[in-house]
């Protein structure tokens, strides 16, 4: 069984067992959260839609780690100009475990 889910902006598929990192959520290490944007379920075969979201569904997770994703450098330059500017971005991540889908 999967789960499409839409947290942080973003829509990730998710299954039972899966690690994933997504976008910070304010939570401690080790505790359970609830991720209720169900926007579709699957099984096998079967695929139930929302409109926009799955009434009644739910997925539950276990927050495993909070950190930061690796620097991306960021370089701009305009040419004959004199013009450089160099910049580093770090954004943060939680880290969860999914424990089951309810539907």
């Amino acid at each position: 069984m999967y789960a499409v889910i839409k947290t942080g902006g973003k829509q990730y598929k998710v299954a039972s067992g899966e690690k994933l990192k997504i976008e910070q959520i304010p939570a401690d290490i080790g505790s359970e959260i609830i991720i209720d944007q169900v926007l579709a379920i699957g099984a096998g075969d079967s695929l139930k839609f929302g409109e926009p979201l799955v009434v009644g569904a739910s997925v539950t997770a276990t927050v495993i780690a909070q950190g930061r994703h690796d620097k991306v450098k960021i370089f701009k330059m305009r040419r004959r100009k004199h013009y450089q500017k160099r910049q580093g971005h770090r954004q943060n991540f939680t880290e969860i475990l999914i424990n089951n889908i309810l539907a």
